[in-house]
């Protein structure tokens, strides 16, 4: 995001942080986002049909596993409102006919005129203030079909006290201040209230981080 409307968000990206995000990510995790990432994604399962929604998409990096796995009736939305990191999807997808990028924001609400069978939101939310988290929900279940699957990939729950000094250091300097609420949140409560259920889990780095899949009502 290169408007800042939260200032103590991490998730609203500078203009050269946006052009380099994907290489700084690998950075900042010790050259590990890369191979959780892949991770993850397989254990989406993706399916040749599936009609997916990408939220805050990025680079396309998510969206460039996801879609090995689609056949021609598959596709893929990506969403974000970054124009540099439009620019680097289009690039990465061009003349690919199934998948597409929509420059919108996620923390407001909107409607894309369809419903989708998986939506993906990988380390977005938790850079909001916890009201607006609400309304990027909402948005998630208006654009889900009925028995579609949410797939939220972020930290998972821990108690940062916890942690190891090294790894505490690097959540803490690295981090936006919401972040820290973020993974004091029961997420299944939350979005069990919003309509979900199902739940299934896979966690990576050292348990951390978590890919938690929940089923629309």
């Amino acid at each position: 995001m290169e408007n800042n409307i939260y200032p103590d968000s991490g998730v609203e990206l500078n203009p050269f942080t946006a052009k380099h995000y994907d290489s700084l990510m690998n950075t900042a995790s010790f050259g590990l986002y890369k191979g959780f990432i892949k991770r993850a994604i397989k254990n989406m399962d993706v399916q040749p049909n599936d009609i997916i929604l990408d939220l805050g998409c990025g680079t396309g990096r998510n969206a460039g596993l996801m879609v090995s796995s689609l056949s021609d009736k598959g596709s893929i939305t990506g969403l974000d409102v970054s124009k540099i990191m439009e620019s680097q999807f289009n690039k990465k997808f061009s003349g690919d006919k199934r998948v597409r990028f929509i420059q919108q924001r996620a923390d407001i609400p909107f409607d894309l005129g369809q419903q989708f069978d998986k939506i993906l939101i990988s380390f977005v939310i938790h850079g909001f203030p916890h009201e607006v988290r609400k309304t990027v929900i909402q948005n998630i279940v208006n654009h889900l079909k009925p028995g579609g699957s949410f797939f939220m990939l972020d930290f998972s729950e821990f108690n940062m006290m916890e942690m190891p000094a090294l790894h505490r250091f690097i959540f803490k300097t690295i981090e936006c201040k919401y972040a820290f609420d973020f993974i004091e949140k029961d997420w299944k409560q939350i979005l069990s209230e919003n309509g979900f259920s199902d739940f299934k889990e896979s966690f990576y780095m050292k348990k951390y981080v978590r890919l938690m899949k929940a089923l629309k009502k």
